[in-house]
């Protein structure tokens, strides 16, 4: 069976800087179709749970008091990658405007909730190591590829 990462928050891990989840509903039919392996790059780096918000300011990360976590986040986004590396994943599902794990669209960096281009830096590197990445918005894209692919 094909494995996917997912982001642990997405099948309702309480690891998201606020302790809480972001747990898609029917996200565990997925197992029928595929290993699920969920990663927190963010936990996986040595932040905490909770922990102070942070967003992409061009190549760093910085959390909203200042402080630069730009190395905890490439720390974890490795070990996430590792992980998939050894399992030979293929593709992954992330969290949406994440400084991780978004994929397409991510927080600006003024904490305002305000969204720009671009990906998170473990998005970026797996995109970099040939790993497909989906975000939680775009699940209905993700399901349909994997059906055609299974009927192949």
């Amino acid at each position: 069976m094909e494995k996917l990462v997912v982001s642990a928050c997405l099948l309702g891990c309480n690891c998201r800087y606020d302790g809480k989840n972001c747990h898609v509903e029917g996200i565990e039919k997925l197992a029928e179709n595929f290993v699920l392996i969920p990663v927190c790059p963010e936990q996986m780096g040595g932040l905490s749970t909770p922990r102070i918000p942070a967003e992409r300011i061009g190549d760093k990360v910085i959390n909203r008091e200042g402080a630069d976590v730009t190395a905890q986040y490439q720390k974890g986004a490795q070990m996430a990658l590792q992980i998939a590396k050894i399992n030979d994943v293929k593709c992954a599902l992330f969290k949406s405007k994440s400084p991780s794990c978004g994929k397409g669209i991510i927080y600006d960096g003024t904490f305002t909730g305000a969204l720009k281009e671009g990906n998170g830096v473990t998005a970026s590197i797996f995109e970099e190591n040939g790993i497909e990445v989906y975000s939680d918005e775009q699940i209905c894209d993700f399901i349909h590829k994997s059906v055609d692919k299974s009927d192949l």
